[in-house]
């Protein structure tokens, strides 16, 4: 199961199985305690395909090969035309206060490949190259695999979120007037504006004295990513992998199959509550653990859109810790954002091009 922890109170997320969601079993009430409007706005999907554990785990590892590379071979897949939304990522985001986000670093690639919708998406949006870019992979002598792992493992996440998008189908013909049957599966198995971001959370900076806060700051802490709602339907997130890179230093040569081995992971973080944590309806601040046999999907803007306020856009956020608590200590995560087409439309006024636009800003 999918337990949480919160602040005030132990509950449980709401977990559903692969089966029930192939046989269309989930019952309403159940989405509605997932992502209704009184909801956590997550759900966990256990009973996974057997090679799922072993693929996160040799991904996930990747992760760590990858934020580690020399910086002239980082910068050869980094895409400045795309502001940094295709390839590779660091310190390139700005935070809330001004600072570039060092803390973390970001491949980002799109999993889903037609050649028909991705010339229509370039043809009528030619600014929007942050959607519409082709997307670049570091070499197979440098990262051998990496390129189909990353795509074996989003197509896996996908085609779970495509299940639990006929299961909101469902509901939102149920509930909702004139709601068209396929809605948000057809966004998840069709669009070429899904994107894969492979997550790399550098182990935190010595601490120093000016850092230091009391304890009980630390549950709202968001400092490895702020709080914020993700832009699209469903957004699938493996479970996190803490790897000691003190201890294991990510800089192995392949072994006799032409990989690089994974990585040990830790059972757990020495800080508790370091990871994703939700911020409810009532405000109130809830860590989610997803078992590394799991997947959890949760919600954003333009679903919240598409079920015209049925389903609600969940603020999260990442809590980091320091390295007195922290050690040497890396996270690493991927998260697959289900977005429509950008020429499709999220409510009667606009299509995602405008809202990605409204949200993110720039020129779409």
């Amino acid at each position: 199961m999918g337990s949480v922890a919160s602040e005030d109170d132990a509950s449980t997320a709401v977990s559903v199985s692969l089966s029930e969601l192939k046989n269309d079993t989930v019952s309403l009430e159940t989405l509605e305690r997932a992502f209704g409007p009184a909801s956590l706005g997550i759900i966990i999907v256990r009973d996974l395909p057997p090679g799922y554990p072993e693929l996160r785990h040799k991904l996930l590892s990747y992760s760590s090969y990858l934020a580690n590379l020399p910086e002239d071979t980082l910068a050869s897949v980094e895409k400045p035309e795309t502001s940094y939304s295709v390839g590779w990522s660091c310190g390139k985001e700005t935070l809330a206060n001004g600072r570039y986000d060092t803390l973390k670093g970001s491949y980002y690639a799109q999993p889903v490949h037609d050649a028909e919708l991705e010339r229509k998406a370039r043809e009528l949006y030619p600014k929007c190259s942050e959607m519409t870019s082709p997307n670049v992979w570091p070499s197979e002598e440098t990262l051998p695999g990496f390129e189909q792992l990353f795509e074996n493992l989003c197509h896996i996440i996908m085609d779970t979120a495509a299940l639990v998008a006929r299961s909101c189908d469902r509901y939102g013909v149920a509930k909702l007037e004139d709601y068209q049957p396929g809605t948000l599966e057809n966004v998840v198995r069709t669009s070429v504006s899904t994107k894969a971001r492979l997550l790399h959370y550098f182990p935190p900076p010595p601490l120093r004295p000016e850092d230091e806060r009391p304890d009980s700051a630390m549950a709202t802490d968001d400092d490895w990513c702020a709080t914020h709602t993700d832009l699209g339907a469903l957004t699938g997130l493996t479970s996190q992998m803490f790897v000691d890179e003190e201890a294991h230093p990510p800089f192995a040569k392949p072994d006799e199959s032409g990989k690089l081995p994974p990585l040990p992971e830790l059972h757990s973080h020495p800080d508790p509550k370091t990871g994703l944590w939700i911020k409810d309806r009532s405000g109130r601040t809830t860590q989610i653990h997803i078992p590394r046999d799991c997947l959890a999907f949760q919600t954003g803007q333009a679903l919240e859109l598409i079920t015209r306020g049925k389903f609600k856009a969940v603020p999260h956020f990442v809590r980091g810790t320091t390295a007195d608590k922290g050690g040497k200590i890396a996270r690493n995560t991927l998260a697959v954002f289900t977005q429509p087409n950008l020429w499709e439309m999220v409510d009667d006024r606009r299509d995602f091009a405008t809202l990605a636009q409204a949200i993110l800003g720039g020129t779409v």
